[in-house]
């Protein structure tokens, strides 16, 4: 997380010293000659300022909110995707990409944000841990290795997690990220395993989007509680406690405040499951706002298992500055509960107890913890007991404190571990044993939380950007979140921070791998000369009051690796490797629209004609500079006012661009890749066998010109004929978003960055596209015949159904040149003749061409050779 200036020397030691523990791996040393600007991994403290809704502005844009169902559209269109993938590997198809396996790449070394944790009742080497957006870990050595069990999920984006007591192989799961940050990907609801994991199935619960806890009632299985925060960015009914008394086949909302108030916690009495407490927390938020606490934030309590509730208020805070609310109960004196509060203003509030099971409370001695939420306590909220010691009491934040008598003082603990912590449990069996979750990974502790050891094996990094060493495709770079810029040189376990803050946009030098260029978040970007070991700032030039993005766009020439382009709201370019930076653009966005929003997202350099120049917004413009006459044309007409994400050229032609765009469907049919034969002045929709989900990132094949590779947010796909038909490439990647990707031309390695299971790399071979039967429902045996063929062929196919069906022709550039069939047909066999004439009633000349066949089930396609 980025973090806002702050107000007392406490919290400025923390953050320096959070920039000292954030790297598990070795750490480049010191190097006696960097003075002035010049910084290390380990002098750079973590940048200031809290990050906009960079993720969610990207996916609603230009909408305020992005439509829940739309993502589900694109869950579901993926899983059928998936499907047809391994239809066609089971009747023969060949294809190597469709054949290709991900490898794991790491780090698993590092680790990334813990939202909760579950331990076996009897077993403490058992545990199971939730990832902020990589799934269901588990360990059954007591954290020595661990193994990813929730894959096959629609989402991955975990909340909560709960065992039964009475038959801790049942494991529930909430899905969702509830800790309120801005790049929290939606859940859908709640998943059961009755096999520890081994399979899982899905039990509704779907509009709640964001689970915070999940409490299976100790006597009874089949009742469950699950608190629900809702959506994130505006109001609505779907939040407070549900409860199911069947097992999850059916859910009451049995307790709900207002449309703005969130259920952000919930324990269980030990003893009597129907006293529960649930902590109520008021927050509304906005793409350029957040207002995190109200009236309605306290806690409340029930003493019938739902039925009733009433709030506690006796030497409890309130009114309009009570802001998120987290609670603990101790096992052994349930009578003894704690809660901590954070302020209205994300601030911390206080600790408070109470001994006699809620009646009343008391604020604890808690000065020294004035400062551990910083200033975006909405993120924490976490508080912990000990169920043999109502006295030890831990408080998460971004460091963790700890009380042995009570609150009456408190103390760092832990000051080894990663900051910002999210979750701790103790052991049932052995409470001397407590497992940490924190956003640099897990942590386990013998001795009650004394001393930590770290914990490795779980590849849950959050990707935004990823680069591979050209010279040496071995190294692998990557930005991430809240873990700096990462870099392996080769192995899985061997990931060093090479630098601090949120990692973004990292280029190494084609020609010199010394020679780094990172940044972190808003375009602060720096560069080494010497592999890494220090880094300089590279910003000279470039105007402090620009607008800047969260993930701000810098690229190299691809022919000159000395002119870099960098993007704020205007296009920077350097010719002397980022040691001075000039303007050559005006403002290409429409403005400023507050919060970091109206900037430049991508820029793409034409490597067949480096002068020629290709830029996106995050408000839908897109952009083309030619050399000829010297200006930048808007180039936006045909394409969807959608936040651009990535521009790329055809290697061979400047005049080839593809154009990616985020966003989710609202109330229409939305396509995310678009490609222009003729510079932008025309663009074709080439993404509609894709799902209608947010295109992160695009490469283009350099050595086959028909073959594309995109990461999206639900997995990476390929098109071998320019998009007439997609399929996901290959098999063995993880459901989470892909936030970018790189090619290696020289060993074919594509890598793909995850935003939530590290980076994943695959060879990609000849992207060939075999013919084979495809799915009855869709259509059988699309051939030509003759083929190759002059002047016409006879095209033959089989349909499953009566429907609507288009037969298309295409060129090899993705222009189409025939319209052979537009019109309802019966099912059965048909046949029709094509003669090789344009549409402007010329012949066609020699070469290949692709015949794409859409009927209402799906498509298929087959190439087709002309030659006179």
């Amino acid at each position: 997380m980025l973090r806002r200036t702050l107000a007392v020397l406490a919290t400025a030691a923390l953050l320096l010293v959070a920039a000292l523990v954030l790297q598990p791996g070795p750490i480049a040393p010191e190097d006696p000659s960097a003075t002035g600007d010049q910084v290390t991994a380990r002098t750079l403290p973590k940048p200031e300022g809290k990050p906009t809704a960079w993720f969610y502005r990207q996916r609603a844009y230009p909408n305020p909110a992005i439509d829940p169902a739309g993502q589900r559209l694109a869950l579901a269109q993926a899983r059928e995707l998936a499907a047809v993938a391994e239809d066609r590997r089971r009747r023969g198809d060949k294809s190597a990409l469709l054949g290709a396996i991900w490898q794991q790449r790491g780090p698993d070394n590092v680790g990334a944000r813990v939202t909760d944790l579950a331990i076996h009742p009897t077993d403490p080497d058992i545990c199971y841990a939730a990832m902020a957006t990589g799934g269901v870990f588990k360990t059954t050595d007591g954290g020595q290795t661990w193994t990813p069990i929730f894959d096959d999920a629609d989402v991955i984006t975990i909340g909560a997690i709960a065992l039964d007591p009475q038959d801790p192989q049942t494991i529930w799961v909430g899905t969702g990220e509830a800790n309120a940050n801005s790049y929290s990907f939606f859940g859908n609801g709640v998943y059961r395993s009755q096999d520890g994991g081994v399979t899982w199935e899905h039990l509704g619960l779907e509009e709640t989007l964001y689970i915070s806890r999940v409490r299976v009632d100790h006597t009874d299985g089949q009742r469950v509680f699950v608190a629900a925060t809702g959506r994130l960015f505006g109001t609505g009914p779907n939040r407070g406690v549900y409860r199911t008394l069947d097992g999850g086949a059916s859910w009451d909302r049995v307790f709900a405040l207002t449309d703005s108030t969130a259920c952000s916690d919930l324990v269980m009495h030990p003893d009597d499951p129907d006293i529960l407490y649930a902590g109520m927390w008021e927050r509304v938020r906005g793409l350029t706002f957040r207002d995190s606490g109200g009236e309605s934030s306290g806690i409340w309590r029930s003493l019938d298992g739902g039925d009733t509730w009433s709030e506690l208020t006796v030497g409890l805070p309130s009114g309009p500055d009570v802001g998120r609310v987290g609670l603990t109960i101790c096992r052994d004196f349930p009578d003894v509960l704690y809660a901590v509060y954070a302020a209205a203003d994300a601030s911390f509030l206080g600790v408070y107890r109470s001994d006699d099971g809620g009646d009343t409370w008391n604020g604890t001695n808690d000065w020294a913890l004035a400062s551990i939420y910083s200033s975006f306590g909405w993120y924490f909220g976490q508080i912990r007991v000990d169920p043999t010691d109502p006295s030890s009491v831990f408080v998460l934040g971004v460091p963790q404190y700890r009380s042995t008598n009570g609150g009456n003082t408190w103390s760092e603990n832990g000051s080894n571990m990663h900051v910002d912590h999210h979750a701790l449990e103790f052991a049932p069996s052995q409470p001397d044993i407590v497992y940490n979750g924190n956003d640099g990974g897990l942590y386990r502790s013998d001795n009650g939380g004394s001393t930590w050891t770290k914990l490795y094996d779980q590849p849950t990094n959050q990707f935004y950007a990823v680069e591979i060493d050209h010279q040496l495709p071995d190294r692998l770079y990557g930005g991430t979140q809240d873990n700096g810029t990462l870099r392996t040189l080769g192995g899985v376990s061997d990931w060093e921070r090479i630098f601090g803050g949120d990692g973004f946009t990292v280029i190494v030098d084609p020609t010199d791998s010394d020679v780094i260029y990172v940044e972190y978040q808003y375009g602060n970007l720096f560069k080494s000369t010497n592999g890494g070991v220090w880094f300089s700032s590279a910003m000279d030039g470039i105007a402090s009051g620009d607008r800047t993005n969260w993930h701000t766009p810098v690229v190299m020439d691809p022919t000159d690796p000395q002119t870099l382009y960098y993007g704020s709201q205007r296009v920077y370019r350097s010719t002397d490797g980022a040691e001075n930076w000039t303007p050559i653009s005006d403002d290409l966005t429409d403005g400023d629209q507050g919060a970091n929003f109206g900037t430049v997202t991508t820029i793409a350099v034409a490597p067949s004609s480096p002068a020629v120049l290709y830029a996106g917004t995050d408000d839908g413009n897109v952009w083309a500079y030619t050399p000829f006459n010297g200006q930048w044309r808007d180039i936006s007409a045909g394409l969807p006012q959608r936040w651009v994400t990535e521009i790329k050229v055809d290697p061979a032609d400047h005049r080839t661009v593809y154009a990616t765009f985020s966003g989710l469907r609202w109330d229409e049919p939305i396509s995310h890749v678009y490609r222009s034969t003729d510079g932008g002045s025309t663009w074709q929709d080439i993404g509609q066998g894709l799902p209608e989900a947010p295109v992160n990132a695009i490469e283009v094949d350099p050595d086959y010109p028909e073959a594309l590779y995109v990461g999206t947010d639900v997995g990476v796909y390929y098109t071998s004929d320019l998009g007439a038909t997609w399929l996901p490439l290959g098999t063995g990647l993880p459901r989470a978003p892909v936030l970018d990707l790189d090619f290696h031309q020289p060993t074919r390695i594509l890598a793909a960055g995850t935003h939530g299971r590290s980076l994943f790399t695959v060879t990609a071979p000849a992207p060939t596209t075999p013919v084979v039967d495809l799915p009855s429902a869709v259509a059988v045996d699309l051939r030509a015949a003759p083929n190759p063929f002059n002047p016409a062929t006879t095209l033959r196919f089989e349909l499953a159904a009566r429907g609507p069906v288009t037969l298309e022709v295409y060129d090899v550039r993705g222009a189409r040149v025939a319209t052979v069939v537009d019109r309802t047909l019966a099912a059965g066999d048909h046949e029709v003749r094509w003669d090789a004439t344009g549409p402007d009633g010329r012949s066609l000349g020699s070469g290949l061409y692709l015949a794409r066949l859409t009927t209402p089930g799906g498509t298929a396609t087959t190439k087709l050779m002309l030659a006179r």
